[in-house]
């Protein structure tokens, strides 16, 4: 180890709506929810990551519970500024007598604007970065599993994170077709909540909505190994009693459905403005599924029933985009034509 590395420190980031991955030395070292607790009078940061998500819907008129990021990009800057630093921090615990110079690669929406974009790198440099570089999603993706990007061949990755779909076709390091939607894991957890007020009259928060996506969430009304019923708590929305609801994964299928609909329809638009070649390759190779949408079951079968084009969901769907980064960082030089 060099001298200058005390000096700099390389850190990857995947900064997610639902989830922030930071990747340093090669490992992921912070795995949090993207949630901060701010208090309201001193606007000091309580609480980050974990701790923060299980404060969300109880906390006390003096804290507030903030997620920075809607749709894939900041919503309140103050907010994801403490976050990221207060994550970069969680590497290093230990007090130094000086902070190191941060050299950032941070994964963005391909549909990010420039204003979005430059929010990014704001909150990024006010967090201490002082190289700060941006790759898209679906092309971070695509090196996370493990795809040639600049081979002269058609790769079609779809990365369904927390605030947005990413649609891409990706070849000789670079992206041909791009689709980004904003109906990704947050609607579809909006839509249970939705659901268990409507057909159940029961009230329910965002972490339980989450839950039951976790527990019985599904892309189809029938499953070769279907999920065992969930008990759901809550209060009667006319009454205010308590009362107990059976949800099934079949029921959620059918809640999710409009949703689900919204992302074949922007992968059937991706598909359309493909490039006949690429398309072959595509047809020939199937196409990749990252993102935590990837792990809804029987996703990867309902679009095969679509397309009639293999769907192969990534290892470890979560990190393909964070291990993509930070593959990136290590090889800067090498990829610099796909960073911003």
């Amino acid at each position: 180890m060099s001298f200058f590395s005390f000096l700099t420190q390389e850190i990857a980031i995947d900064l997610g709506t639902a989830n922030t991955i930071i990747i340093y030395n090669g490992k992921v070292v912070v795995d949090e929810p993207s949630v901060v607790t701010i208090d309201t009078k001193t606007e000091k940061l309580i609480a980050i990551g974990e701790k923060a998500r299980q404060m969300q819907g109880k906390t006390h008129s003096n804290l507030k519970t903030i997620r920075p990021l809607r749709d894939g990009v900041i919503a309140d800057f103050n907010a994801a500024e403490q976050m990221i630093r207060g994550m970069i921090k969680m590497i290093n615990p230990k007090k130094r007598f000086f902070a190191p110079a941060l050299k950032m690669v941070i994964c963005i929406p391909s549909g990010s604007t420039e204003v979005e974009i430059r929010a990014v790198r704001d909150s990024a440099e006010h967090a201490g970065g002082r190289d700060v570089y941006m790759i898209y999603e679906p092309m971070a993706a695509a090196i996370g599993i493990g795809l040639d990007v600049e081979a002269p061949e058609g790769n079609m990755v779809v990365d369904i994170g927390g605030g947005t779909t990413e649609i891409a076709v990706i070849s000789l390091g670079g992206i041909v077709t791009n689709k980004s939607i904003r109906i990704a894991g947050d609607d579809l957890t909006a839509d249970i909540m939705e659901h268990m007020r409507h057909q159940h009259n029961v009230k329910i928060g965002e972490r339980t909505a989450e839950e039951i996506k976790i527990v019985v969430g599904s892309a189809m009304t029938e499953l070769d190994d279907p999920p065992p019923d969930m008990i759901v708590k809550g209060p009667n929305q006319m009454t205010a009693m308590p009362i107990d609801v059976h949800v099934t994964y079949t029921e959620i299928a059918h809640c999710l459905d409009k949703s689900i609909s919204k992302i074949e329809t922007a992968i059937t638009n991706a598909l359309e403005h493909t490039p006949p070649e690429l398309y072959a390759d595509i047809y020939k190779r199937g196409i990749w599924l990252a993102g935590g949408g990837a792990l809804l079951r029987g996703l990867d079968k309902r679009l095969y029933e679509k397309f009639n084009i293999p769907f192969r969901i990534a290892e470890d769907p979560l990190r393909a985009v964070a291990r993509g980064t930070g593959v990136a960082l290590k090889n800067v030089d090498k990829f610099s034509f796909l960073l911003r």
